[in-house]
């Protein structure tokens, strides 16, 4: 499938935003799932051309964090192998079933997200109360967040932040950091099936993967250098965004499946 020069402009230049808020407060795949079905591009065809360009954000933003001393892979190795076969879980399992009982619940858990940021004031900014043991949050919480990016995958990265502050007593920047490894690893997972499918569009997430990588080590640094403070706004306005496009995203869904 071939697209204009420029339709892949715009697309790249979507995915550099997305890439941006993606390594901030997650949510990117609602612009870059949208921007390539306005682009008439086939919807299996869609979701694996998204996981390629998501990857390439998640490994930048990731290579940013770990260059920066914010991420310590050795440290968390157990978590991200759990992912990644949580991942392949949900990937599998996506193949085999219509996403619409998780998509139902995406509203609920974008409010409850959003509204714990923006009435939590000091979120982040200390270590919180440690709540889960380490081994469960591993071979617990990883692998479960892993299944539902393989499985849907919106907000992703903010789940994995929002479990190491709330669960792991992380701070905020901390918590950031190790969601965009995880995320990486899921995206990763998830993506080789759809490579083995057959299901992505090279030149398409080639010149998206552009716009991801630079957006996405942009918006890495922007959490080193911005804090905490600028952080919680961040994923506050995201929140909201994405439950603005939780319908369109139902009907998507149902479209893709």
């Amino acid at each position: 499938m071939q697209l204009s020069f420029d339709v892949l402009v715009m697309l790249t230049l979507v995915a550099g935003i997305a890439g941006f808020l993606d390594a901030m407060a997650g949510g990117g795949g609602l612009l870059t799932i949208p921007a390539l079905l306005m682009a008439n591009v086939p919807t299996l065809y869609t979701l694996g051309t998204n996981k390629l360009q998501a990857t390439a954000g998640s490994l930048s933003a990731s290579i940013t964090m770990i260059r920066k001393g914010k991420i310590h892979p050795k440290q968390i190795w157990r978590s991200l192998i759990a992912c990644f076969v949580g991942a392949v879980l949900g990937t599998m399992a996506v193949q085999l079933s219509p996403p619409v009982l998780l998509a139902k619940g995406i509203p609920f858990l974008i409010v409850l997200i959003g509204i714990y940021y923006l009435f939590a004031p000091t979120i982040g900014e200390v270590n919180s109360t440690l709540r889960i043991s380490k081994n469960k949050w591993q071979y617990g919480m990883s692998p479960l967040i892993g299944l539902y990016d393989g499985y849907l995958g919106p907000g992703t990265g903010m789940f994995f932040a929002l479990g190491g502050i709330t669960m792991r007593g992380l701070d905020m920047i901390t918590a950031t950091a190790n969601a965009k490894l995880l995320n990486f690893t899921s995206n990763a997972a998830s993506l080789m099936f759809f490579i083995l499918g057959g299901k992505v569009l090279w030149s398409v997430g080639l010149a998206m993967m552009v716009g991801q990588f630079i957006g996405a080590s942009l918006g890495a640094q922007m959490v080193v250098k911005g804090g905490t403070k600028f952080i919680r706004p961040v994923i506050v306005v995201m929140c909201f965004a994405m439950l603005g496009r939780v319908p369109n995203l139902k009907n998507t869904e149902k479209a893709l499946f």
